[in-house]
């Protein structure tokens, strides 16, 4: 038996016509998927696509399989559909409160998965940089809520009302200039390294990172620029334009719009925490099955880093 995910991946690229393009629309990375095709391609035991430099194309094999496993996925989307609808998920509206970084790169795919499963559910997202997000939950003016939370810092209470659940631990790294000297090598760096080095720093002002700011200066680092908002696209910019070196989370190093020298610290005791909060008090199927969808896809991000 095929699994439908394979099935799913070797269809999106048959429209898509390319493992690139098809990687996007799905919330994978091109090799992820190159390897569920690869599965799929042994399980069936021939070849499904032709790959090309330009793209890809299914072999006669592959056509077959794609024409019955679009009746396949059509038969399993249906049949969400009406499990959603004995669930109470048709209908409704989830309410969901995000932070920039998480809205921008992790939650669109899980939009997407979500919209598809439950066309009928009334989706709203609202901004709101931690911890923020944790009083917009408990107060009801969101069903869920993105946030994180940095080490070292001091554990942020919660209500009574709601609970945290972690689907992401990343590291801090050091970011730097192209070219920078700090960023030349690939052991970890030192936090004692970045005595004397002018930082671009988020504190006072952006309470989450202020244990982080501390660690720095202690190991030396000399605030440079104070950004007072919590704007890493800012911070990475100014980085990247020379004006000093920052500590960022792995994603946004990864994600950052403007070129970067990225480094990993020693000791890597410098993490950010993303968590999903919700209700303790009658969770929602709505809620719960959004809930399962980010599981998933944070449990990606994670294996991809």
């Amino acid at each position: 038996m095929y699994d439908p995910t394979r099935l799913a991946a070797l269809v999106a690229v048959s429209e898509a016509g390319s493992i690139t393009r098809a990687a996007e629309r799905l919330g994978y990375t091109p090799p992820a998927l190159s390897q569920q095709v690869a599965k799929l391609e042994r399980e069936a035991g021939t070849a499904l696509l032709v790959r090309h430099p330009r793209g890809a194309r299914l072999t006669a094999a592959g056509e077959l399989l794609v024409t019955r496993a679009r009746r396949v996925l059509d038969e399993l989307e249906l049949a969400r559909h009406e499990l959603a609808r004995v669930a109470g998920l048709a209908g409704g509206s989830l309410r969901l409160g995000t932070f920039q970084t998480a809205g921008i790169h992790l939650l669109p795919p899980v939009l997407s998965a979500f919209r598809r499963a439950h066309p009928d559910v009334e989706l709203a997202v609202a901004n709101h940089e931690p911890p923020a997000g944790i009083a917009a939950v408990a107060a009801g003016e969101v069903d869920l809520a993105l946030t994180h939370t940095y080490a070292p810092a001091e554990p942020v209470p919660l209500p009574a009302s709601v609970a945290a659940e972690p689907l992401l631990v990343e590291e801090l790294v050091l970011v730097t200039a192209p070219g920078h000297a700090l960023a030349d090598g690939s052991s970890r760096l030192p936090l004692g390294a970045l005595a004397g080095q002018p930082l671009i720093s988020m504190a006072p002002d952006h309470p989450p990172r202020q244990g982080v700011e501390a660690a720095l200066a202690r190991a030396g680092a000399a605030p440079s620029v104070l950004v007072e908002t919590p704007g890493y696209a800012l911070v990475c910019a100014l980085v990247s334009a020379g004006l000093g070196v920052a500590v960022v989370p792995e994603m946004v190093a990864r994600t950052s719009a403007t070129p970067l020298g990225t480094r990993l610290l020693d000791p890597g005791e410098l993490r950010r925490t993303i968590s999903v909060v919700h209700r303790n008090n009658g969770p929602t199927p709505t809620a719960d099955a959004f809930r399962a969808l980010l599981r998933g896809a944070f449990g990606r991000a994670v294996r991809q880093s």
